[in-house]
């Protein structure tokens, strides 16, 4: 029987060479990949050239100070991820045969996601299986949803800037953000403030504090208060915008629940308004076509449930 071109490829190409592909893709250097996989730079830089050859295209473009996926290695990089999404659950399946749930569940969280909701979800899903096994990892929302919809995470729970239309998405809690500076601030434990008083101060921010994105009513606050033209720093997670803050860096925003011992404690000081301060929804996202293990199922039923059963007013965590 005559095989096809992309029948003789899936005969004949060894996931090794995917393997070694998709290492190199996401560490975005041969070095980083070797250190990832174990090996040295030329079996690294070897086994891309194989793999090439196999496939008939050039996959990545290196050269000093450049390396870059072309055409049709990002369009490999999508399959190859499925690839490898495909064959860890093949694994899972074969180890659930036996009937208990031991699967792992990965999560994609914000960096700011705090809720006791998500708490009672996890504690009561290892009280439940605890042979089963999760995995957090913490990165911008953006990165969150799209590991989601390619098959990399079992859920996110995340801010969304733009609906997703691949994605089943629900509100999972509300926070309130506030302003906030820190000891060194000439601001700080100054009381009867006014939003006009903060006109001038340099702040720091998130990188999705910008008009269109997630946190875009935080961007209209700052631009309230005089501070959008000194954004002096910015980071993707909560603790490094806190950091900037405490050391006095400039004015920021935070979620109000997550720093409340802060507050206690003097290492934050709260800044106007002290009404009305604005609403950002964290969401939990989940690919309705992925196929799961039956740990991720459990798990996405359990904070569904969790969800369903407690009233937005105890998910809106703030003023």
């Amino acid at each position: 029987m005559r095989l096809s071109p992309a029948e003789k490829l899936a005969r004949d190409l060894d996931w090794n060479l995917l393997r070694v592909f998709l290492a190199l893709a996401e560490a975005g250097s041969v070095t980083g990949a070797a250190t990832r996989l174990g090996l040295k730079q030329p079996s690294v830089s070897q086994a891309l050239k194989r793999l090439e050859d196999r496939v008939g295209h050039r996959l990545i473009d290196r050269a000093p100070g450049e390396f870059s996926l072309t055409s049709q290695g990002l369009a490999l990089l999508s399959e190859a991820r499925e690839v490898r999404a495909a064959i860890l659950r093949a694994a899972m399946s074969m180890a659930e045969v036996a009937g208990e749930i031991s699967g792992e569940v990965t999560l994609a969280l914000a960096s700011h996601v705090v809720s006791p909701l998500l708490d009672e979800a996890l504690r009561r899903f290892h009280s439940r299986y605890p042979k089963a096994t999760l995995s957090i990892d913490i990165l911008p929302s953006r990165e969150a949803l799209t590991r989601v919809a390619e098959g990399q995470a079992s859920l996110a729970i995340c801010l969304l800037s733009a609906p997703q239309i691949h994605l089943q998405t629900t509100v999972f809690y509300k926070e309130f953000f506030g302003l906030f500076c820190g000891p060194p601030h000439p601001l700080f434990g100054r009381k009867k403030l006014s939003l006009s008083d903060l006109r001038g101060h340099a702040a720091v921010s998130f990188q999705t504090d910008r008009m269109g994105d997630a946190l875009s009513a935080v961007t209209e606050l700052r631009r309230k208060a005089g501070l959008e033209a000194q954004v002096i720093g910015q980071s993707t997670h909560l603790e490094e915008v806190r950091r900037m803050i405490a050391a006095g860096l400039g004015i920021g925003p935070l979620p109000l629940h997550v720093v409340e011992d802060d507050i206690a404690t003097h290492k934050l000081w709260r800044l106007p308004p002290y009404a009305a301060p604005p609403a950002i929804d964290v969401h939990l996202a989940i690919n309705p076509k992925a196929r799961r293990n039956r740990a991720e199922s459990a798990f996405i039923e359990l904070i569904q449930t969790l969800i369903a059963e407690t009233p937005m007013d105890q998910r809106t965590y703030g003023p």
